[in-house]
């Protein structure tokens, strides 16, 4: 590279990345193949609109790419294609969902999400996100006993608000959700259920979360967690009456963005392939190995484990309110000083704010790509224990 400080700045994050135990739920390390998708010259093309209906000329090749990437994206998760669309040009998970809500939801209409404290995420209608300030929140928490969802509970708040869309599937929730539930409630109250899967999407692709699919109307995922690849994202739409589909299409373009990352697309259609393979099935199982015995590891060791454990790919750490008296955003420099990088976190009926909340979240995601196994995990449990306990 001819600029050498943006090298040495790169080299320098590359020796980070390697060098630091990343416990970072929604953070993973891609392969050489993704990487060379996103370097490549698929960069230099501008291709407004959609396959077959550009604005600009000369996207024969660029065509070929995304109907690769959506074609995989259904077969992935065992969808047809009569049934479902996918829509592969948002560029995060964040325009995802606000895609989905401008497509379907009434300007002033209500979103039905879960507060950020019990594991929520801002696009879910939260006051501080656009999505809160054009539309209305119905905010919904968990359970404060079991820190878990109550599903009796929503119904009746869904039906009470007669909200528009409901949206589940979660940035800090670590147990499985039941989508069954969720149809139910979201047919009693007549509305939409939109399914967020960003952070299980790697987990459901490899058997072993619960499909939201048979359940939901639209589900949105980001690719760069679980899934294992570029900073990009997928909207998934049922093919009915309603129009779904087509009415997403218009809100990505002409109605949110102009032109696509193709060269992140073509990482997306890289990472599906990869997710197909028996290895990365094995890999998906080995996420939650980890997962289970890391929370089981620091319990053993005094740490309260919100909701108890954890089903999936993430666990939340009280490091204040049991008794600890140590904030998320010192828990979060003291690891870092020590090599571990994690996130602090609101939990459950947190009394601190956001910025320097109760809890830290851990996940094992990338280090399973790194091969960490079980016995790693003890090792990791006892070098936070003991880093936190310096504090």
């Amino acid at each position: 590279m001819r600029d050498k400080e943006v090298e040495k700045l790169i080299k320098a994050e590359e020796k980070r990345q390697k060098s630091v135990i990343n416990l970072i739920p929604s953070e993973n390390y891609v392969s050489d193949d993704v990487l060379r998708a996103l370097g490549s010259v698929l960069n230099n093309k501008y291709s407004e609109g959609y396959p077959g209906a550009r604005y600009y000329g000369g996207n024969i090749i660029i065509d070929k790419v995304e109907e690769l990437c959506k074609k995989r994206a259904l077969k992935l998760f065992k969808l047809n294609p009569a049934e479902w669309h996918a829509n592969v040009q948002p560029l995060s998970g964040s325009p995802a969902n606000l895609a989905v809500y401008s497509a379907l939801v009434p300007i002033g209409g209500k979103i039905m999400g879960l507060l950020l404290s019990s594991g929520g995420h801002l696009t879910h209608g939260q006051k501080m996100s656009m999505t809160g300030k054009i539309w209305q929140q119905v905010p919904y928490e968990v359970d404060p006993k079991t820190e878990t969802l109550d599903y009796e509970a929503l119904k009746k708040l869904a039906i009470a608000e007669k909200t528009n869309i409901i949206v589940a599937g979660y940035t800090a929730y670590p147990r499985f959700v039941d989508w069954k539930k969720f149809r139910e409630i979201a047919d009693a109250a007549g509305a939409i259920l939109m399914v967020d899967m960003s952070h299980m999407a790697g987990l459901v692709a490899g058997g072993v979360y619960p499909s939201p699919f048979p359940y939901a109307d639209v589900v949105t995922t980001t690719t760069h967690k679980t899934l294992r690849g570029p900073r990009s994202a997928i909207i998934f739409a049922k093919k009915d009456e309603r129009s779904f589909d087509k009415k997403i299409d218009k809100a990505i373009i002409p109605g949110l963005q102009g032109g696509p990352h193709e060269n992140a697309i073509a990482g997306v259609a890289v990472c599906l392939k990869e997710a197909m393979s028996p290895s990365f099935k094995k890999y998906a199982k080995q996420i939650i190995k980890n997962a289970k015995i890391l929370a089981g590891e620091l319990k053993k060791r005094g740490w309260r484990i919100i909701s108890g454990g954890t089903d999936s790919h993430l666990l939340l750490v009280d490091t204040w309110m049991n008794g600890k008296g140590l904030s998320g955003k010192d828990a979060e420099r003291a690891l870092e000083k020590g090599g571990i990088i994690v996130n602090k976190n609101t939990i459950p009926g947190d009394p601190r704010g956001p910025l320097d909340p109760s809890g830290i979240r851990l996940g094992t995601p990338a280090i399973t790509t790194q091969g960490m196994k079980e016995k790693d995990m003890a090792k990791i449990a006892e070098k936070i224990d003991r880093i936190l306990h310096k504090k």
